[in-house]
């Protein structure tokens, strides 16, 4: 994944795929992440490795508003430090037994992540509303090759067979692009499915350049 500057955003997930109580990895300009919501609805993101035996958080479960590891269940606050240690019930965990955190802002059907402390918030997009998310292998240039235009920062348009969609990207590595789909708000039924079928074309013909072949 290329460098962001520190205090930047990056989209990392919809709302709408992390439900109240639930965990799921995602990847993070500083690296893995275990992105998780606690049971009143608070997003967070914890670096994705327990300091107790380096398990992955996010194959970790809630518990009302901690995070609580899946090998031995030691508990987490949103801030990262240590709440609960099962095999020791009535230890008070030191503050030094904490996890990394990182700035998520949640708003606009998208969650964003952020390395360092951001001077602003997160851009929001007026007039949109988020379709769906899909993990392309390809990079940015292929999308645009496929699009037939550049991406405006973050923002690449796409026409299709379909009214223009724009695609949220966010680099994951060489080769590797998530990509957020975003609708005018209000779309009927029927946009919405041409919009996630131009979508999905787009990521097949992405993929082709990508591999070398040829885009169809």
């Amino acid at each position: 994944m290329p460098p962001y500057p520190t205090g930047s955003w990056m989209p990392v997930a919809l709302s709408a795929d992390l439900p109240a109580g639930t965990v799921m990895p995602a990847q993070s300009p500083a690296g893995p992440v275990a992105l998780w919501r606690s049971r009143s609805g608070r997003a967070a993101a914890f670096a994705d490795r327990c300091p107790h035996r380096g398990m992955r958080l996010s194959h970790g479960f809630v518990r009302g508003e901690t995070l609580s590891c899946i090998y031995h269940g030691w508990g987490y606050a949103q801030a990262g430090n240590c709440l609960r240690i099962p095999a020791h019930p009535a230890l008070t965990p030191p503050d030094t037994i904490r996890v990394a955190t990182q700035p998520v802002e949640d708003g606009g059907g998208i969650i964003w992540i952020s390395v360092g402390e951001p001077a602003a918030g997160p851009p929001r997009f007026e007039g949109l509303a988020p379709l769906r998310s899909m993990m392309v292998e390809a990079d940015i240039a292929a999308l645009e090759a496929v699009a037939g235009t550049k991406a405006d920062g973050d923002l690449l348009d796409y026409a299709g067979n379909a009214p223009t969609i724009r695609l949220l990207l966010a680099p994951q590595g060489q080769a590797r692009t998530l990509v957020h789909v975003l609708v005018a708000e209000g779309s009927s039924q029927a946009e919405r499915i041409a919009a996630s079928r131009a979508a999905e074309a787009l990521r097949r013909a992405a993929e082709d350049i990508a591999h070398g072949g040829i885009a169809r």
